[in-house]
């Protein structure tokens, strides 16, 4: 199950990493339940308009706490996350991620932070 959250959270912060909002996106299922700091989205489109938001430079380190097989397309995560900034201080939060097997690849279906 690990190696399955590692897939999906590497790809998400590669994309957050290179601030490249639509390549985010792709990480998500079409109907995803996005919630960040700010009000939450649903969808594609509401992750990369999240995402174009956030400053150039943000980068994110995260560190896989726990995991659980809900079904056998679907897993828990639970993460914790730094972001950081160029200038200002790192943003320490925990994530919670459902990610769904679709077609034969997982996509992050629900995503939830909150801080710490």
């Amino acid at each position: 199950m690990t190696d399955i959250l590692t897939g999906v959270l590497d790809a998400w912060r590669s994309a957050v990493d290179a601030h490249e909002p639509e390549r985010v996106a792709e990480n998500f299922t079409e109907d995803a339940i996005f919630q960040g700091l700010h009000p939450y989205r649903v969808g594609r489109a509401g992750v990369a308009e999240y995402y174009a938001a956030q400053p150039l430079g943000m980068t994110a380190d995260y560190r896989i706490v726990e995991t659980r097989r809900l079904a056998d397309d679907v897993v828990l995560g639970y993460a914790s996350v730094d972001f950081g900034f160029l200038d200002r201080a790192t943003l320490s939060v925990h994530l919670s991620v459902v990610v769904r097997r679709e077609g034969g690849r997982w996509l992050i279906a629900h995503y939830q932070v909150s801080r710490l």
